[in-house]
């Protein structure tokens, strides 16, 4: 009946694991939006130190951690799993639920485990600056830290409705020494332009990015720094499950189910990548992927080309997508409104090897309440999407009488997300689903790619 799993602190994963070699075929070719050619890399050199380019493009299975990132993970790393014996109590299912606990980084979230390594080979490279976006500010406030550790500075382009939803995560990065900007700001062509259009924009992840960007692309002592899609963040997070693996040997257990929250992808590929491993290895986990029903990238999204951003500064990728040009709700899962999906994710979708479901907004606050009321811990809005499928997938179990083993990423906590809390107890929130058509709409807008 043990509670807290704890991975003793020299087990710290050595080395990450890059997926890329063990998925079903290649990955499509990231395309240049200047030549509508596949990118080289002297155009993503702009904007990304010569070290975070060769792991993005990397086909290595295992790529050492410097020691000097593992020295500064050992601050929250290993992060405990634990067993959720109270909820399990509350739902009076036969299944036994497990969570991998991110919010004990110092930030709050499990964004650090790639902020930490970006900072340190853009350090390595004589960047002076970062500059990238956020949506709840979990990000934000991590490369705020990874920055002040490294003495750089840093510049946050805060999707608007979060930086006056979420307040603290503002204070947080400007504890830390970061410049944090509402997006859309006036400091960016992409900001002023979309001002001009709509003044009373709520912002997106999407045009946050184009800002970013932009002025990485600027400024010669600037580079960028992405917090989710890329390969070679979905490979810094894979520490997470490297531990949740040796931490479930250690109770003499193994998940049938996998589950994270899915925006960009980080939190879902850094639990869930080296569980597929272990799938691909004859294995029978399945893995899920859990969005907003009001950004419903994988499952209402179309599997196509497209631009990273608004603005279409950044490359086009291969991926689930929305349409560039999607402006979501301001629901209060800032985190989760990109409307893009990790190319990575997405072609292991695609191919049928992880699932996706989409929830309403207040099916995961009600799970978030219970999980707060039984584990004691206040979960961050975009981990209450978890939090929901993980409880829906143990009333299943309950309503078969079967036995079952469910893992989740409990990918950070919610203390800085009270607004939404209030809003909930109130009954102020409302759910929305995304409608069919406007995806449609949005989707017409799609780069036309010729390989």
């Amino acid at each position: 009946m043990q509670t807290k799993i704890i991975l003793p602190e020299d087990k710290l994963p050595k080395q990450w694991y890059n997926i890329i070699p063990d998925l079903p075929g290649p990955l499509a070719p990231v395309i240049s939006p200047r030549t509508g050619e596949p990118v080289t890399p002297d155009e993503l050199l702009a904007i990304f130190p010569p070290a975070i380019l060769e792991q993005e493009m990397s086909n290595q299975r295992w790529i050492d951690i410097p020691e000097q990132v593992r020295d500064i993970y050992t601050m929250w790393r290993p992060s405990p799993m634990f067993r959720a014996h109270r909820l399990e109590k509350a739902l009076g299912t036969p299944a036994k639920i497990y969570y991998k606990y991110e919010g004990v980084s110092p930030a709050g979230s499990h964004k650090p485990n790639s902020a930490i390594p970006q900072a340190f080979y853009n350090k390595q490279a004589g960047i002076k600056r970062l500059a990238t976006e956020t949506g709840a500010g979990q990000w934000g406030s991590s490369l705020s830290l990874a920055c002040s550790l490294f003495g750089l500075e840093c510049t946050v382009y805060m999707v608007k409705v979060s930086y006056f939803q979420k307040p603290y995560r503002k204070s947080m990065m400007q504890m830390w020494g970061a410049t944090v900007h509402p997006s859309p700001s006036d400091q960016t062509n992409a900001g002023r332009e979309a001002l001009a259009a709509d003044p009373d924009s709520n912002g997106s992840l999407g045009l946050a990015i184009s800002e970013a960007v932009e002025d990485a692309a600027t400024h010669s002592d600037t580079n960028y720094a992405l917090g989710s899609v890329l390969n070679h963040v979905c490979m810094h997070q894979s520490v997470i499950g490297l531990e949740a693996i040796e931490q479930m040997k250690m109770v003499g257990d193994y998940p049938d189910v996998v589950i994270a929250c899915c925006g960009g992808g980080s939190n879902f590929a850094g639990l869930a990548f080296p569980f597929l491993a272990d799938k691909s290895a004859g294995k029978p986990v399945r893995c899920l992927a859990v969005e907003p029903a009001s950004c419903p990238t994988l499952t209402k999204g179309v599997y196509d080309f497209d631009y990273g951003d608004t603005a279409k500064l950044g490359p086009i990728a291969k991926m689930y997508t929305l349409g560039h040009d999607f402006m979501p709700p301001g629901i209060h899962a800032g985190g989760l409104r990109y409307h893009g999906e990790s190319p990575l994710v997405s072609q292991l979708y695609n191919a049928g090897l992880i699932e996706a479901r989409a929830v309403m907004q207040t099916g995961c606050f009600e799970g978030a309440i219970l999980f707060a009321k039984t584990e004691g811990i206040v979960p961050a809005p975009e981990s209450s999407h978890a939090i929901r499928a993980a409880i829906d997938e143990a009333l299943q179990a309950k309503e078969e009488g079967k036995e079952k083993t469910i893992l989740f990423n409990l990918s950070g906590h919610g203390f800085m997300d009270m607004t939404a809390y209030d809003n909930y107890l109130a009954g102020n929130l409302e759910d929305y689903e995304y409608p069919a058509e406007m995806v449609q709409e949005s989707l017409k807008h799609l780069p036309k790619v010729n390989l």
